[in-house]
């Protein structure tokens, strides 16, 4: 006769080992490092890197370092696309300059009514 332990409690209450509750898994935000790539290529290695470690922390119990990959990943890509707003800005600034210069350069360019041909 084999004999068999149960968890009971004192009051026939059956109990259970509390489990640790695991959030969900952080966006791995690859969009955004895909955008790094196309407005700023040098941010594009750190935020595929950050996005490709979101999974493995996250599957190790890392919630926070998976968390905080996630967002690493996300404003990389964010300083990439404020970089080229920035870099079209400014071009846009220097192509009117050069407009507003070229075209005060063009009215001190003598013509041809000002010479006489007596």
């Amino acid at each position: 006769m084999t004999h068999q332990v149960q968890n009971i409690r004192p009051g026939g209450f059956q109990y259970a080992p509390v489990e640790q509750i695991r959030p969900a898994l952080p966006s791995q935000n690859t969009g955004w490092a895909v955008a790094a790539l196309i407005f700023f290529w040098p941010l594009a290695f750190s935020a595929f890197s950050h996005a490709a470690k979101v999974y493995p922390l996250w599957a190790t119990g890392d919630y926070a370092g998976a968390q905080a990959a996630s967002d690493s990943a996300k404003r990389l890509g964010r300083i990439a696309l404020l970089l080229w707003v920035i870099f079209l800005v400014v071009l846009v600034v220097f192509y009117v300059v050069v407009f507003a210069a070229a075209m005060s350069a063009v009215n001190d360019i003598p013509s041809y009514s000002d010479y006489s041909y007596r």
